[in-house]
């Protein structure tokens, strides 16, 4: 089959990925006001119930106490979120709409295949294929993030948005011909609610030590999970294993049987608990982060 043939049937199946993503987001906002669909809530216990019970671990927003996810079906309402909450939605591919408890609404890999509902406030994007960013962005938004720099310089970013702090690790991508683009693509960190998410991009290998250091503790991953154009899976197990984040979420599956064989060996290489849930949006706070390492897979791809 021709290169071109094989970059069209990838870009149909994507396409069509994206139209089920669009079709299901578009569905939730209009009904958001009605209360008539359903997230997962992660419930967590009260608060005197997690003081000095079992272990802790330091997290970017401070302790978090150790419990396992609890899920308890609630229904979307116009009042915000909690204040130690977070809204996270997977539109698909390597897009997620994160939203905080003042309303900034954050779209990762923002690009032009596939993009949530509304315009975010603050879009990050990372330049490997062309459906990780845009060189058009909404110029409503009032953030634009790119994870590359200009020339040999790595990109920096350390950004406050109302109740939200983004920053990034730059990390390196192969490049066309088969080299290394150095600073190619970024980890983008967020510190929302009372949570820490890492937004991995399109990683292409592991984590040096100092990568890891200037990640810092993490509460949720979301990671690439397809083993090919991005990570093997091998070492995105290792990527996730050194993170060591609670609550890991996959993207960028480009089939079902990649996402469940990733599932099936970090279930038997770490005994990391796989939950899977039955609509693509979720609200998360510290208090129910579990003690067991989860995969949390959301709907979509």
């Amino acid at each position: 089959m021709a290169v071109s043939s094989r970059r069209m049937m990838a870009l149909a199946t994507l396409l069509r990925g994206a139209l089920a993503a669009t079709a299901v987001a578009a569905l939730m906002a209009a009904t958001l006001p009605a209360a008539a669909q359903r997230i997962v809530k992660i419930q967590g216990p009260a608060q005197a119930q997690t003081q000095g019970d079992g272990p802790a671990r330091e997290s970017c927003a401070g302790l978090v106490a150790s419990r396992a996810l609890r899920p308890m079906p609630v229904s979307f309402r116009q009042a915000a979120i909690a204040a130690d909450q977070v809204q996270l939605t997977y539109v698909g591919h390597a897009t997620f709409l994160i939203e905080s408890p003042k309303g900034v609404r954050i779209a990762t890999d923002y690009n032009d295949y596939v993009r949530p509902s509304v315009v975010p406030d603050v879009a990050t994007m990372n330049r490997a294929h062309s459906t990780h960013y845009t060189l058009n962005p909404d110029p409503r938004i009032r953030h634009v993030l790119r994870g590359w720099g200009d020339g040999a310089a790595p990109a920096r970013h350390d950004v406050t948005v109302e109740d939200v702090q983004i920053r990034n690790v730059p990390t390196n991508i192969r490049n066309h011909a088969g080299g290394t683009q150095r600073h190619g693509n970024s980890i983008f960190i967020f510190e929302v609610g009372s949570l820490c998410i890492a937004h991995l991009g399109h990683l292409h290998h592991t984590l040096t030590a100092q990568q890891l250091a200037d990640i810092g503790p993490v509460d949720v991953v979301l990671f690439p999970v397809d083993g090919g154009v991005t990570l093997d899976q091998p070492g995105m197990l290792e990527v996730l294993a050194a993170l060591k984040a609670p609550v890991m979420i996959p993207m960028h599956a480009f089939s079902r049987h990649s996402l469940e064989r990733f599932a099936e060996n970090a279930a038997a290489a770490h005994g990391w608990r796989v939950q899977r849930e039955p609509l693509p949006a979720v609200v998360l706070a510290r208090a129910a982060l579990p003690d067991v390492p989860t995969l949390m897979v959301l709907p979509g791809r």
